[in-house]
């Protein structure tokens, strides 16, 4: 099946032409008739199967021969949960509709409200927003919300898991009960289709492959380490295996700097993306990390949300991530669109938990290795390490408690040698008095 077939017209088939985009993915096989025919559509869709060409591009196609909207209106409307999410899709539709007049533009916290404000004046075909920033302009009376025509929730997991709920709520309350909504989630949670409830009961439900499954392109290994030597080992895979580039995942903004800082003196350029950047700061690093100007770009999981990176060779888990569906999101940064990409984790044995509940979701044993000179500690040993730091810090506790108990002693003592000397000065005074 072509994209001609799949209903779409000359000047977005043109823009997909130049993109070299041939074929249209899995999802976007499901997707698209069903979106040019009106209807409400759940999908499910993991990064890297063309999930955001599968509602651009129909959006595209049924709004560019509608008449433009009203000064501060807005056509079509698509929350995602995060900036760089919201910039990415964005330049997707900018993109597939160049040789169309659609108007769109993105808004999000951390940029100046000011030049948001002016882009919504004369009214856009499609805004693609964060929750927080969208209520902010229209609290300031900005954008209207009441002729939206169509709704998209992007990554609508992720927004849940970041607490947008009640955002979302007020979101939807503004806008028009007859509009055609869209939903992309990584999963069908029980959460997820308790959110599709409330944009109403007529959603037709899409998957590309299974809801659960990673990327089949994807090469997955696991390497077992101390937690002391992560570091040590990235920058020995990275020079020994000439990795081009890579995408390294922190669990924290602190650790994201500290991974960056050993690398940079290991004398690999690397940058960080994370919340406590500036927006500027990160669309630098992410530019420069695109550009091929940096070779290692190290993130946190909520800045990487829409880092949409062509032929990224690796991604590597340092920190094992804490909720099985964050291992697919953050793999899913390499081998897109088919493509070949490799996975790193790398696993202390305080983190066996988090791979267990990794391969329970996909369903499939990671291949686990051990780099030479960095073999881990076996499990006595570290337990021994324990206890010696456990003792150390027992012995440290009792020295203290002893130090306190002597220094008590001593305040004790000088308190009654005080309290003797003023009772001696006291007799004295009394029997002065008694003999004048």
């Amino acid at each position: 099946m072509t994209f001609k077939e799949l209903g779409l017209s000359d000047p977005i088939l043109r823009s997909l032409e130049d993109l070299q985009h041939t074929e249209p993915s899995e999802i976007q096989r499901q997707a698209i008739p069903l979106i040019l025919s009106g209807k409400n559509v759940m999908a499910a869709a993991q990064t890297g199967t063309g999930k955001t060409g599968s509602f651009v591009l129909p959006m595209i196609e049924l709004l560019q021969n509608h008449a433009k909207p009203y000064r501060k209106h807005v056509h079509a409307l698509v929350l995602t949960p995060t900036r760089e999410l919201a910039a990415q899709v964005r330049e997707n539709v900018y993109t597939y509709g160049k040789f169309t007049s659609i108007t769109s533009a993105a808004i999000f916290g951390g940029a100046k409200i000011f030049p948001q404000k002016s882009k919504l004046k004369k009214g856009l075909d499609i805004l693609v927003a964060t929750p927080g920033r969208l209520l902010d302009l229209h609290n300031q009376k900005a954008v209207k919300l009441n002729q939206i025509q169509i709704l998209v929730l992007d990554e609508a997991d992720h927004m849940l898991d970041m607490g947008f709920i009640h955002d979302i709520k007020k979101i939807i309350a503004l806008t028009p009960s007859d509009r055609q909504n869209l939903l992309f989630s990584a999963t069908f949670s029980p959460e997820i289709k308790k959110l599709a409830k409330t944009l109403g009961s007529d959603l037709v439900e899409i998957a590309s492959e299974s809801a659960n499954t990673t990327v089949n392109a994807i090469k997955q290994i696991v390497y077992k380490v101390d937690r002391n030597q992560k570091s040590n080992l990235l920058s020995h895979l990275i020079h020994s295996e000439q990795w081009p580039q890579a995408l390294v995942f922190s669990r924290t903004k602190h650790g994201s700097e500290k991974i960056a800082k050993k690398l940079i003196a290991s004398e690999i350029k690397t940058a960080t993306i994370h919340g406590d950047k500036t927006q500027g700061a990160r669309t630098r690093a992410l530019r420069e990390f695109k550009e091929k100007d940096v070779q290692v770009l190290v993130a946190t999981d909520v800045a990487a949300r829409g880092i949409d990176i062509s032929n990224l060779p690796y991604v590597v888990n340092f920190d094992m991530p804490t909720y099985p569906n964050d291992y697919i999101h953050r793999i899913g940064r390499t081998g897109r669109a088919g493509k070949q990409g490799t996975a790193i984790s790398f696993l202390s044995i305080e983190e066996h938990k988090f791979l267990r509940g990794i391969e329970e979701l996909i369903g499939a044993k990671i291949q686990q290795k051990i780099e030479e000179g960095f073999r881990p500690l076996e499990k006595k040993d570290s337990e021994k390490r324990s206890d010696n730091f456990k003792s150390k810090k027992s012995g440290y506790k009792k020295r203290q408690a002893t130090k306190k108990v002597k220094t008590n002693f001593k305040k004790s003592e000088t308190n009654s040698n005080k309290n003797k000397k003023k009772g001696s000065k006291a007799k004295t005074r009394w029997k002065k008095g008694k003999g004048s």
